[in-house]
């Protein structure tokens, strides 16, 4: 068992500062670039791949730090730099954390690999649940998965939208219904493999912030996939499904298995936002004179910062509580994952928000980043969960009432 600790370890550090410094000497000198022209920044990625910071055996990595922290330290080092590219680069990592909590160890480890490919020959993944009648509520999911026995085959069809990488990843995760009739207890996450016939690129959203990271709608049309291409098995499915029919407790859903597993991640890339904008509010602050003083020595915008740095440090000792429970196997008691990126998100929206009020008019102009992190933030109060839905997650939970 891994104590808790705040100090970190040598190893944790060294990577923190291999990361920011990639964040910093790489990402940030385009970050302005790749906003405005709401492109994958495929030179930066593939940088990235060079280094070995986007690879599996680095994420491998990541996700085996015995203590949990290693990965909310990388995604709020690289959010800091300029989260739609860090999406750009990390947004892979949801497609394998879907086939983490839901493959068996034989798919993780033929399909986790294939999420990156190599240095030489970059590759992505993308992970598929929200659907245009179906993005807080799952368990209204229209998308099917039918079952061929005389192939063993499966045929998908239907439309994902709001995808991360959608329609240009290499490997597709998504979370379909196999029995509509169960709710989202029917449903079950399959690879879609590069190459596979029937999976098209719907279309691109142009969007407020994260404009470097690519989102769009994956179409299923008569898709099939390989009997192997189920996570967790055919076996498993039909098992889950049985007593599910039976009305007995069932394990967690494929979307929420993945979900619950990523949020102090997601919350971490809110942080490093947040962090971002109030760093550059304080050394402004600190040079911007007004009636022959620096604005940070008025009460208004010296107690503005103190709130500022408060709120982050409180959304990351979450987000790291949540990041430690979860890798050591500690029951989320209270919403634990969820009150992390609830409050990182809140944070970070506020905090780019009083930001752009220290910065005054040139907050509010494209050529300071603070009017960019304030898009780039709004995000992490909707998608995977928006706040609504985290509170839902921990009302429940503290409760035992099933809160609607």
């Amino acid at each position: 068992m891994t104590e808790f600790s705040l100090e970190l370890n040598e190893d944790q550090l060294q990577i923190q500062k291999w990361v920011h410094d990639f964040a910093e000497n790489v990402m940030r000198p385009e970050a302005h670039e790749w906003d405005e022209r709401e492109e994958t920044p495929w030179p930066i990625i593939k940088e990235a791949a060079k280094i070995g910071l986007y690879s599996f055996d680095f994420v491998a990595n990541c996700f085996l730090d015995p203590t949990g922290l290693l990965m909310a330290l990388v995604n709020e080092e690289m959010s800091w730099g300029d989260a739609g590219i860090a999406l750009a680069i990390f947004g892979s990592t949801l497609a394998v954390a879907g086939i983490y909590a839901n493959g068996t160890p034989e798919q993780q480890g033929e399909w986790i690999p294939q999420c990156f490919g190599t240095p030489d020959d970059v590759k992505l993944a993308a992970f598929g649940v929200s659907e245009p009648d179906a993005g807080s509520d799952v368990s209204s999911l229209k998308s099917r998965a039918v079952y061929d026995e005389a192939k063993d085959e499966w045929v998908l069809n239907g439309t994902k939208t709001w995808i991360t990488n959608g329609g240009i990843a290499n490997t597709h995760v998504v979370v379909v219904s196999v029995d509509p009739e169960l709710g989202s207890r029917g449903h079950a996450s399959f690879i879609v493999p590069e190459g596979t016939p029937g999976i098209s690129q719907g279309q691109k959203f142009k969007k407020m912030g994260i404009r470097a990271s690519h989102t769009a709608e994956v179409v299923l049309d008569d898709c099939r996939v390989p009997g192997r291409c189920l996570l967790g098995g055919k076996e498993k499915l039909d098992e889950r499904l049985a007593r599910a029919r039976e009305g007995k407790r069932t394990s967690t859903q494929a979307a929420m298995a993945t979900f619950e597993g990523s949020r102090p991640f997601v919350g971490a890339q809110a942080v490093g936002i947040a962090r971002a904008a109030y760093e550059y509010a304080l050394e402004y602050a600190k040079e911007r004179k007004q009636f022959k003083r620096a604005i940070v020595e008025n009460q208004a915008i010296a107690f503005k910062l103190a709130d500022m740095k408060t709120h982050i440090d409180a959304a990351r000792l979450l987000c790291w509580r949540a990041a430690w429970m979860a890798r050591t196997g500690k029951k989320f008691e209270s919403g634990e994952g969820s009150q992390s990126k609830l409050f990182a998100g809140e944070t970070a929206v506020w905090v780019t928000e009083q930001a752009i009020q220290i910065l005054g008019g040139y907050g509010y102009v494209r050529e300071y980043p603070v009017e960019r992190w304030h898009r780039d933030a709004k995000i992490y109060t909707i998608f995977e969960g928006t706040s609504e839905i985290q509170r839902l997650v921990i009302a429940r939970a503290i409760s035992g009432v099933h809160v609607k």
